[in-house]
């Protein structure tokens, strides 16, 4: 049984990018699964420009940190051991002030890109930029990394992975993270040459102990300054002959990654995990290899691997869609691009993504968030039907955060502690505040015919197929007048399981 027309495109909107926009739900029925590809390629031809969140403050010291540590380092020498204690306790507090800064930097960057996928025409890069800052999931407290870092996801999100690849490698953010700034000629160090191999490109059980030494010690050298401007030490590097993978030569970082590359291998691995983010969890091995060849004969064309799938007719066959649970951040934005929702304290949407296990840029570990069932246990599932419910009738969040969570990013920290102050209960609650203009959502269904509504209300809301199922009851929904019901209706099928799926 194939599905309507309006259902494939809600699938193609969902998948390719975060849902349909308010301005896009009255056309679905119409349009083509054909012209709607071509936009989203079309739209996302522009190339984004850098964020710049960081303060002054953050990007002079870290811009200056490495002369300061010079200047400081030859002053102790020169002056003796009690000066060199008293520089080294300041240098602590300047590194505080910074670590602090940078965090409330870092949580306005997660703002701003949330703001950014769910506004801008882009969806399509904004989407599989997401699934890039999965793949490549690094955690840096220094905002100056992170904007780099997703800068390089950003611009490449589109473009050949090669180039991506090789972007992401020399990032401040991975390099630091992955401990390849201790990575040294005679001390090598293995983290960082094992996850490209592992995470970044042909996955576990594609190459041996001897590849990952030989790999480290051809990375040796690479590294960044505090500032994330990566820079290769000669002196460190080991530039004595590797062997990696069957082949040998005096190689360096750029040559492995280049060995990796010509690996099939990657290729299949990277198609692979696009196709659990794209398709379906369940992975249809002959379609990932005829991807995965198309992939590689492209040079590792990201823009033409996508164009594969969505212009293909079994991205749309029945069961590939709504048979995928949105993630946290698909969720949030999923309701603000269809309802046009503002949200007044910008912060809330942080400790909603720390509640529900997605926090931009604080992954739980160098794999990135697992995804697929992973998304829903018993406490999130109940949060998630709640989210819709308390969005429009300001509803307070009464959770408290994990505190043994690593991915705390400031939030145990003042703003916590001042909602724990305020309630009387002693739990954490956070009003959100937000406002919905109705008006033009309410307009989308003008010409409908009232025993018609809730169908095809639940029609542009849901994804699965729901066949004559009535997914909301009555008793929830004010009937008093139209705008009343509509409303209504949106928001309960909003907070219902199916919704959690696209």
């Amino acid at each position: 049984m194939s599905g309507t027309n309006l259902q494939k495109n809600l699938h193609l909107l969902w998948r390719a990018g975060f849902g349909p926009s308010l301005s896009e739900l009255g056309t679905l029925e119409q349009s083509s699964q054909k012209n709607l590809v071509n936009k989203l390629f079309r739209n996302s031809e522009n190339t984004p420009a850098r964020p710049d969140l960081a303060n002054d403050e953050v990007k002079r010291m870290y811009n200056n940190a490495s002369e300061q540590l010079s200047v400081m380092n030859n002053r102790n020498v020169a002056r003796g051991n009690q000066t060199a204690t008293d520089d080294e306790q300041q240098r602590d507090m300047d590194r505080r002030k910074i670590a602090r800064q940078s965090r409330e930097n870092i949580k306005d960057l997660n703002l701003f890109w949330l703001d950014q996928m769910t506004k801008n025409n882009d969806q399509l890069r904004e989407k599989i930029s997401l699934f890039w800052h999965g793949h490549f999931a690094a955690n840096s407290g220094n905002i100056l990394h992170q904007e780099l870092l997703l800068d390089a996801i950003r611009k490449n999100a589109l473009g050949n992975f090669k180039d991506l690849l090789r972007a992401v490698s020399k990032s401040g953010s991975m390099l630091n993270y992955l401990n390849n700034n201790q990575n040294r000629k005679n001390r090598p160090n293995e983290n960082f040459a094992r996850e490209v191999m592992e995470l970044f490109t042909m996955g576990r059980g594609n190459y041996t102990e001897k590849d990952i030494k030989e790999a480290a010690r051809a990375f040796t050298g690479w590294g960044t300054k505090p500032n994330g401007e990566f820079v290769f030490r000669k002196q460190q590097h080991d530039d004595r002959p590797k062997t990696f993978l069957g082949e040998t030569g005096n190689f360096d970082g750029d040559d492995i990654l280049d060995i990796l590359l010509k690996q099939k291998q990657t290729a299949k691995y990277i198609t692979e995990k696009i196709y659990r983010f794209y398709v379906n969890d369940f992975t249809d091995h002959k379609r990932v290899d005829q991807l995965a060849s198309q992939f590689y004969q492209s040079g590792y064309n990201i823009k033409s691997f996508l164009q594969n799938i969505f212009e293909s007719d079994w991205f749309y066959d029945e069961k590939n869609i709504g048979n995928r649970i949105k993630s946290p951040v698909e969720l949030i934005i999923g309701i603000r691009r269809t309802l046009d929702l503002q949200i007044e304290n910008q912060t809330v949407q942080l400790l909603l993504q720390r509640l529900l296990g997605q926090l931009l840029f604080y992954p739980p570990n160098v794999a990135g968030w697992p995804g697929g069932l992973a998304w829903i246990d018993s406490s999130s599932l109940m949060l998630r039907l709640q989210i819709p419910g308390m969005i429009i009738d300001s509803g307070e969040l009464k959770l408290a955060p994990k505190d043994d969570d690593d991915q705390m990013m400031g939030m145990k920290d003042s703003r916590i502690q001042q909602i724990r102050t305020k309630n009387k209960k002693g739990k954490v609650g956070q009003t959100i505040n937000a406002f919905v203009n109705w008006q033009p959502y309410v307009s989308g269904f003008e010409k409908i015919k009232r025993d018609l509504l809730l169908s095809r209300i639940t029609a542009r809301i849901i994804i699965p197929a729901v066949g004559e199922r009535t997914l909301v009851s009555d008793q929830f929904i004010d009937s008093s007048d139209r705008v009343s019901f509509i409303k209504t209706s949106t928001i309960q099928l909003m907070s219902t399981p199916e919704y959690q799926l696209c």
